[in-house]
């Protein structure tokens, strides 16, 4: 059973929780220096995202635990939504009631009660900098561009907001790196989101949960790598199973995202297209072995192995 979080914003104190937050430290440039810069962007190698997203039911207890799981499995990356619910809620939404585990409320403070803060993300943070994992959010407002920017450096666009081209812009702006996710787009929007914010990283995506294997189509990877050689290709996914994300590592994808839980029973929208913590350790273990595999990029000579040297030796005497 679920844990009532605390409301951690009353109404009144909401609009603060984007505008009180203290100021980050600048840098040498006069650039806003985030607390928790990334290191691991740039360096070669699949980058493993653990999509931790909402699925902490807002427990901070609850999302220390799936960060240990990912830091324990090898993922770089632990990833959380952000969104200031008063932008985000449409309005015809904010005063429907809703049943939770946590009693019935209105669907505004649903999503507030989900919403982690200031306090919370510095706990979040820092625990993840002893860990050794990095962190970062996919921002759903400008509000939240300039909250995360306080934090890291590296942001997503979701696929639901890659039509907002404001947003995308402004995002872009705040951070060194952004990814951004194709997920019920169609290509004119995909190519009008890349105009306006040259992502670093595109992301192909289903958005439905469970995406049935079907309906993945993940030659379209080939496509976004074609079509858009100065970016990244990457690869989220929310179907059952391991075997189609294995799949994109040998088509070029450098980033690879998938949504974990603790149990796929427990309550909340994304927990059925998430993965449990073995299909966590079972997703790193397998795209660091395909690596391994693959070898070196480019077409080389055939060339005898060390390994095949005594089995060579006794089946040919040379």
């Amino acid at each position: 059973p679920l844990t009532a979080p605390p409301l951690l914003l009353q109404p009144g104190d909401r609009r603060r929780a984007f505008d009180t937050m203290d100021a980050p430290a600048k840098a040498d440039n006069g650039s806003v220096a985030p607390k928790f810069p990334s290191e691991n962007y740039s360096k070669p190698g699949v980058k493993i995202i653990g999509e931790i997203g909402i699925n902490h039911n807002g427990s901070v207890q609850l999302a220390k635990e799936l960060i240990s799981i990912c830091h324990s499995a090898g993922c770089n990356y632990v990833k959380f939504q952000k969104r200031n619910p008063d932008v985000c809620v449409p309005e015809a939404q904010k005063t429907v009631m809703r049943k939770t585990p946590w009693g019935e409320m209105t669907y505004l403070d649903y999503k507030w009660k989900m919403e982690f803060q200031e306090e919370q993300f510095d706990e979040i943070y820092t625990f993840c900098k002893g860990l050794g994992v990095e962190c970062f959010a996919s921002v759903w407002d400008k509000d939240s561009c300039d909250f995360m920017a306080k934090y890291s450096d590296i942001a997503k666009i979701p696929s639901a907001l890659i039509t907002e081209l404001d947003l995308c812009s402004y995002a872009r702006s705040k951070f060194k790196y952004l990814i951004i996710s194709t997920g019920m787009s169609t290509e004119e929007e995909i190519d009008a989101c890349v105009d306006a914010c040259k992502p670093d990283c595109i992301m192909h995506t289903n958005s439905t949960y469970p995406c049935p294997v079907g309906e993945l189509n993940l030659n379209y990877i080939y496509r976004l790598k074609a079509k858009y050689p100065e970016a990244e290709i990457g690869y989220s996914g929310h179907e059952y199973g391991l075997v189609t994300t294995f799949a994109t590592i040998p088509m070029g994808c450098s980033w690879v995202e998938r949504h974990v839980t603790l149990n796929r029973e427990m309550w909340g929208s994304d927990q059925k297209a998430s993965i449990e913590p073995s299909g966590v350790f079972k997703l790193c273990k397998g795209i660091r072995d395909i690596e391994q595999a693959l070898g070196e990029k480019g077409q080389k000579k055939r060339m005898v192995t060390d390994g095949e040297l005594p089995k060579r030796k006794s089946l040919r005497g040379v």
